[in-house]
């Protein structure tokens, strides 16, 4: 039985406590901490639990061996440094961080205190993707000529103004590093490592530092060319998140509002998963799916040595690492090689 807090009580909390209780034999929630006290005490009486408004305070508690932190995305890696030397092991949603250079203080600070660092992307969990990454792995595809990724949602410009990290370059990042980092992860887990991109970025409706739009085509090295759309614009709501994968021997396409659907699936051999089309599909209570409780399964497996990690540090830190990219090349207008260059 390990014991777990976790840090910030808000919007993505939820989908970390539900997944917590459900699996009491293994994680006990023993605090919660937010600067808000009206959240941590609403998070800490909900499920039981001490709850604090100073981080620090926290961590000086004894009974702790697991740290998910659900800050905005540009102190992640702040708060998972003091986790890490306290000896936790830490969970952190996405992004890890906004640069890769605090990405990779977090990865150095747990390497060095010999914890685990397990980065949330809790999208490759979701039984749709599942049967993507398998097609792909398979070779189903055959040659793959092109894969896109679609991110139509709508963020209203309240739900920026709730928070005023949002939006911002120091705390949050745009459409890409925010709502869009999922997408960008699974198109690279999908298809392999990028050699360059190219991208254009805009702010055009939202009152905010960052953009709500964004076009981004990637080269892969295997020859795949790819692309990304974003848009937080979408009229007048939530449209569509999909992942479309053409090839010479199959098209598929995994959609609906956040690849929960999957609206093509036709392959020239058969295989077994194609009887599993509609029992993949599923409808999400809200775009984040319902990944996150396999994705603590993964964590309860890899603390007890009998699995790896789905998406540790350095895997975290290569969708981050494409993110940047496709801010460098819209900011400088040229197309930007990866690995960068610190």
């Amino acid at each position: 039985m390990k014991t777990i807090a976790l840090l910030g009580c808000g919007r993505i909390s939820g989908k970390h406590l539900e997944s917590i209780a459900q699996l009491k034999d293994d994680l006990k929630l023993v605090a919660v901490c937010d600067i808000l006290a009206d959240r941590a005490q609403a998070a800490g009486e909900k499920y039981g639990v001490n709850w604090y408004t100073d981080y620090d305070q926290m961590l000086e508690r004894e009974d702790l061996d697991i740290l998910s932190i659900c800050t905005p995305s540009g102190v992640h890696h702040r708060h998972g440094v003091a986790a890490a030397k306290r000896g936790l092991h830490v969970i952190v949603e996405k992004p890890m961080a906004i640069t890769l250079e605090a990405a990779d203080q977090l990865i150095q600070a747990c390497d060095k205190a010999k914890v685990e660092l397990f980065v949330v992307k809790q999208n490759r969990l979701n039984t749709t993707l599942q049967m993507l990454k398998r097609a792909v792995d398979k070779g189903r595809f055959g040659k793959i000529y092109i894969a896109q990724s679609n991110v139509f949602w709508q963020r209203p410009q309240s739900y920026y103004d709730l928070a005023k990290w949002r939006g911002t370059w120091e705390f949050d990042g745009g459409s890409f590093m925010n709502q869009a980092s999922h997408y960008v992860d699974a198109i690279q887990w999908l298809i392999g490592p990028v050699e360059y991109v190219m991208a254009e970025t805009a702010t055009m409706a939202r009152q905010i530092e960052t953009e709500d739009t964004g076009s981004a085509i990637l080269k892969f090295r295997n020859g795949v060319i790819g692309t990304i759309n974003v848009t937080m614009l979408t009229y007048p709501k939530n449209f569509e998140g999909s992942i479309t994968i053409l090839g010479e021997k199959g098209t598929a396409k995994v959609g609906g509002v956040a690849v929960n659907h999957i609206d093509k699936w036709e392959f020239e051999d058969y295989d077994d998963d194609d009887r599993l089309i509609e029992e993949s599909n599923y409808n999400p209570p809200n775009i984040y799916g319902l990944g996150h409780l396999p994705y603590y399964k993964n964590v309860i497996a890899t603390l007890k040595g009998d699995s790896d990690a789905d998406t540790d540090g350095r895997s975290g830190r290569k969708s981050l690492e494409l993110i940047i990219a496709i801010y460098k090349s819209a900011q400088l207008g040229k197309k930007i090689a990866l690995p960068l260059k610190l």
